[in-house]
């Protein structure tokens, strides 16, 4: 039994299996994806009443362009979709918006919606919701890196300054705590390019529930499987004996 339930601050979810979920039906994968934005409107609303601070999903990667030009247009309607239908629910129940990624690649269209999306919660001061759209954890850092290097040309920054902390200032989500939890469905083992530095001393958890069919209570047993967890970031308890 956990005496004292710590609830993680920054959970990140890779949401894995829309597709296999489609087709174990005989339908397709955009069907997947639209049974997928209903449990995000669970997740998002049992991450809110449980005092998660930071909720980051992992939408689109940028790999995600290599899939069939089919399933990556529906996946872009459904953006726009959800965009348009849930941001005053978002807005009325104070969650705070934000869009990982580079979304210089979405159309206009799909650009000034997330605009609008984030500027029309940017004060709301409870849950932040980060959508990983266009996002690729080896790009976060490369832009890390360039906006470093930049400074340094413009005499800002020397190279014997930079450190792991200016690292933490220039990645995505700098502003939010550090990722304590990254859940992943589907069945799949691996990171996937998702959070490559903000996930360093996460713990992660893995279920084979594809996306549409994980509900709260496995989210719940999720923290609970966290609260197990002894996190040490490397070190050992005093009373241990090093060798």
């Amino acid at each position: 039994m956990i005496e004292h339930r710590v609830i993680p601050n920054h959970v990140a979810i890779i949401m894995d299996g829309n597709g296999r979920w489609a087709k174990q039906r005989n339908q397709l994968r955009a069907i997947g994806h639209r049974a997928g934005l209903k449990t995000v409107r669970k997740i998002v609303t049992y991450a809110a009443n449980q005092g998660v601070k930071a909720l980051t999903l992992y939408a689109f990667s940028s790999e995600n362009w290599n899939r069939p030009e089919t399933e990556v247009s529906a996946l872009m309607s459904l953006f726009v979709y959800a965009l348009n239908r849930e941001i005053k629910s978002l807005a009325k129940n104070n969650i705070r918006l934000q869009i990982i990624g580079d979304i210089s690649k979405f159309s206009q269209q799909l650009q000034k919606l997330i605009l609008n999306a984030v500027k029309l919660t940017q004060n709301n001061s409870g849950l932040v919701l980060n959508i990983a759209a266009n996002y690729g954890g080896r790009w976060d850092i490369v832009e890390s890196a360039k906006k470093i290097a930049s400074k340094v040309l413009q005499g800002e920054l020397s190279i014997d300054e930079i450190t792991e902390e200016h690292f933490n200032l220039e990645i995505t989500m700098s502003n939010l705590p550090a990722v304590d939890l990254v859940i992943r469905t589907g069945g799949e083992y691996r990171m996937s390019n998702f959070l490559l530095w903000q996930s360093a001393y996460s713990e992660l958890y893995f279920t084979d529930t594809l996306w549409p069919d994980f509900t709260e209570k496995q989210f719940e047993k999720a923290i609970t499987t966290f609260n197990t967890r002894e996190r040490r970031f490397g070190a050992v308890k005093v009373e241990e004996n090093i060798c």
